[in-house]
C-alpha cells in the first residue's frame, strides 16, 4: 500500500517541465492539418480573437502576462471591489426598473432590494410618486429616481416622502439622479444644472446614504460604443461634476461621494468583468490626482446591456441577461438590474418580470456566487484584460479631456462620430455573422409565434442614436413578415443538395440558416418545380461541385430557377451566380435576394 506524505501531494510533480515555445509547436501542428503554415508566436497569433479598442484576446495566458498588482477590496486602486467586505454579506444590491407604477409591491416582496422609477413626462408623473410608493418601507428599500429635466422637484418630492413617512435623514438610502451630460447625450437638450448642486450639498450634509448625481454611461454604450468608450466617456463626465460641486463648495471627497456609476453587463462575461474591474481602478487614479485617493471607492449600478436584447426568439434574452448578471457579480457591481428578457418589445408582463429578479436570487443563493470576493482575480487572463482596457479607456477619456471635455465633445458631434465608427465596424462583423446572434443570425426560427406587449413609454430621444445588434436582421425579417401576409406564404428558397447526407448536411444547415436569417424559408423536399421558388442554392462536397454542380445548375435553370447560389467558397462553376459561405455578408446576400423576389 503507498503512504501519501502528511505534508500534501505535488499532483504534477513527476511531469516534465513544458515550456511555451513547446505548446506553440504542437499548435502548429495542429495548424498545419488545417492549411495553415505558420509556426512560433504567428501560430499562436492565429488563435487570438480581435476585440474593439485595439485588443486581443490569446488562446493561453500563462505568468508571464503580468499586469499591475489589484491590492485588496476596500483599498486603493479598488480594482478588486470598493468594500472590504464586497457582497459577501447579503449579496449584490437587486434593483428593478419601473416607467410605470405597477408591479412595484409585487417586486419588492418577491427579492427586489431597490426600485429604480423613471419619472416624468411618459413615465411616472412626480405627483404619482405618492401613490407608487404606497405600501413601501423607504427606510428598506433604497429609491433611485431618473427623472431627467424633473429632477429636482422629483427629488424634492422623494425628501417630502421621507419627512412624512417618518424615515430618519440617515436612513434614506438611494440616489436623486441628476445627470445633465447624461440627458444631453440621450436627447441632444440641456437642463438648468444649478440646482444639482445645491441637492448635492443637501446630501452631503443631511442624508448619507442619498446620492444626488448619476454617472451613466448607458447612452454611450446603447449608441454602440465599446467598453473603452463607455469608460472613457463615464470619466469624463464624473470628472465634470466634480469640477462643478467643486466650484460650488464642496470638497472633493464630498463631490466624489455624491456619484453612482453606472455601466452596461453584456454576455461577454470576462469583458463586463474586466470592464467593471477597469472602472474602478481608472476612478480611484481620478480621485488620487484630484488630491482625494481614500475618495475613489466608485460604486456601480450595473445593468445588462439593452444592445445584446432581441426582438425574434426573445426567451434566449434570458441565457443573456443571466450571464451578463454573473459577470456583473463576479466583476464587483454594487446593484444589478436585470432587464426582463421581454424589454425590447414593450412593457414586460409579470412572468418577465419574475424572470428578471430570479435571475439575481438564483446566482446569489443558489450558485453562491456572493460568497467570495473578486472570483476572477488572479486569472492571468482577466488581469491582463483589466489592464489592457484600463490603458484604452484611460487614453479615450484623455481625448475627450483634450477635446474640452464632455459637454464640448457631445456638443460637438466628435463623440457622436467616435461611436458610429465603432458601431460600424461591429455592424459588418454582424452582417458576417463574425458575431453571431443566437435565434437571429444563427439558428432562427421562421415558425415562431411572435411575442406581444403592451407599448412601453416612448424613451427619450434626439441626441446618440440607440442601436440593436438585431437591427439589420429585424428589417429583413419584416419584410417577410409584410410579404407573409400579403400572400399567405414567405418567400422561398430551394436547396439542391447533391450526393449522399454526409456530403451535403453541413452546407445545407449553413445555407438554411443564412436564408431564414432574413426571412426566407428554405425548401428541402421534393422538385424544385414544386416548391413554389424562383431562387436555389445548391449544397454538397467541394468534390461533388467539381463534378455535378455545372450539370445541377442548368437542370434548375431549365425548371425555372432565376438565380442560383452555392454554398461554398467561390469558385468557377458554370451556371453559379453567387456564393454563400462563412463570412460573406450575409445581410447584403439576404437584402439583394429578397429585392430579387420583389420582397419590399
Amino acid at each position: 500500500m503507498t503512504v501519501l506524505p502528511d505534508d500534501g501531494l505535488e499532483l504534477a510533480g513527476e511531469f516534465p517541465d513544458v515550456s511555451h515555445e513547446q505548446w506553440q509547436r504542437l499548435v502548429a501542428g495542429v495548424l498545419r492539418k488545417s492549411g495553415k503554415n505558420v509556426e512560433g508566436a504567428q501560430a499562436e497569433e492565429a488563435l487570438s480573437t480581435a476585440l474593439e479598442d485595439g485588443l486581443r484576446t490569446r488562446p493561453l495566458y500563462s505568468p508571464r502576462d503580468t499586469a499591475p498588482e489589484p491590492g485588496f477590496p476596500g483599498f486603493a486602486p479598488f480594482v478588486r471591489g470598493s468594500r472590504a467586505e464586497g457582497n459577501t454579506v447579503g449579496g449584490w444590491d437587486v434593483r428593478q426598473r419601473h416607467t410605470t407604477a405597477d408591479g412595484v409591491l409585487a417586486d419588492l416582496e418577491n427579492g427586489v432590494t431597490s426600485l429604480w422609477l423613471a419619472v416624468g413626462e411618459g413615465a411616472i408623473p412626480v405627483s404619482s410618486l405618492g401613490r407608487v410608493l404606497d405600501g413601501v418601507y423607504l427606510d428598506l428599500a433604497p429609491v433611485v429616481l431618473d427623472a431627467g429635466p424633473e429632477v429636482e422637484p422629483a427629488a424634492r418630492e422623494l425628501l417630502r416622502l421621507y419627512e412624512e413617512r417618518g424615515v430618519a435623514k440617515d436612513a434614506a438610502r438611494g440616489n436623486l439622479g441628476a445627470d445633465p451630460l447624461g440627458h444631453e447625450a440621450r436627447t441632444g437638450q440641456t437642463y438648468d444644472s444649478a440646482p444639482v448642486a445645491g441637492l448635492a450639498r443637501l446630501c452631503a450634509e443631511e442624508y448619507p446614504g442619498l446620492r444626488a448625481l448619476t454617472v451613466d454611461a448607458l447612452p454611450y454604450h446603447e449608441a454602440g460604443g465599446s467598453a473603452a468608450q463607455e469608460l472613457g466617456s463615464s470619466l469624463a463626465t464624473g470628472v465634470a461634476y466634480l469640477r462643478e460641486l467643486t466650484e460650488a463648495g464642496l470638497s472633493v471627497e464630498q463631490a466624489c461621494g455624491q456619484l453612482e456609476f453606472r455601466y452596461a453587463a453584456t454576455a461577454d462575461q470576462f469583458l463586463t468583468i474586466a470592464k467593471l474591474r477597469a472602472a474602478r481602478r481608472l476612478w480611484a487614479r481620478v480621485a488620487e490626482a484630484c488630491g482625494a485617493p481614500r475618495a475613489g471607492a466608485q460604486l456601480q449600478h450595473v445593468v445588462t446591456s439593452p444592445v445584446m436584447m432581441t426582438r425574434r426568439d426573445p426567451w434566449v434574452n434570458m441565457l443573456r441577461t443571466t450571464i451578463a448578471t454573473l459577470a456583473a457579480g463576479a466583476g464587483g457591481a454594487d446593484a444589478v438590474t436585470v432587464l426582463p428578457f421581454d424589454h425590447a418589445l414593450g412593457l414586460p408582463d409579470a412572468f418577465a418580470r419574475r424572470i428578471a429578479r430570479n435571475t439575481s436570487t438564483i446566482l446569489i443563493e443558489e450558485s453562491h456566487l456572493a460568497r467570495v470576493i473578486d472570483p476572477a482575480g488572479g486569472s492571468w487572463y482577466v488581469e491582463r484584460l483589466t489592464d489592457e482596457l484600463a490603458h484604452a479607456g484611460w487614453e479615450f477619456f484623455q481625448r475627450i479631456e483634450g477635446a474640452g471635455g464632455q459637454a464640448a465633445v457631445l456638443r460637438s458631434g466628435q463623440l457622436r462620430e467616435d461611436l458610429a465608427t465603432t458601431w460600424q465596424a461591429r455592424s459588418a462583423k454582424l452582417a458576417k455573422r463574425r458575431e453571431p446572434i443566437t435565434g437571429i443570425s444563427e439558428f432562427p426560427h421562421l415558425a415562431e409565434k411572435p411575442v406581444v406587449r403592451a407599448s412601453a413609454p416612448e424613451q427619450p430621444s434626439g441626441g446618440l442614436p440607440r442601436v440593436r445588434r438585431d437591427e439589420a436582421y429585424e428589417a429583413l425579417r419584416a419584410r417577410s413578415d409584410a410579404h407573409l401576409a400579403a400572400t399567405g406564404s414567405r418567400p422561398r428558397v430551394f436547396l439542391a443538395t447533391i450526393g449522399p447526407a454526409a456530403a451535403h448536411t453541413a452546407r445545407a444547415t449553413f445555407a438554411a440558416n443564412l436564408f431564414q436569417a432574413g426571412g426566407i424559408e428554405p425548401v428541402t423536399e421534393g422538385t424544385f418545380e414544386d416548391s413554389g421558388a424562383t431562387e436555389a442554392c445548391l449544397c454538397s462536397s467541394d468534390a461533388l461541385y467539381e463534378e455535378r454542380a455545372a450539370t445541377v445548375a442548368a437542370e434548375l435553370r431549365s425548371a425555372g430557377a432565376t438565380h442560383v447560389f452555392l454554398a461554398g467558397r467561390p469558385g468557377d462553376h458554370p451556371g453559379v451566380d453567387a456564393y454563400v459561405f462563412a463570412g460573406c455578408d450575409a445581410v447584403a446576400v439576404l437584402s439583394a435576394t429578397l429585392d430579387r423576389m420583389g420582397v419590399s
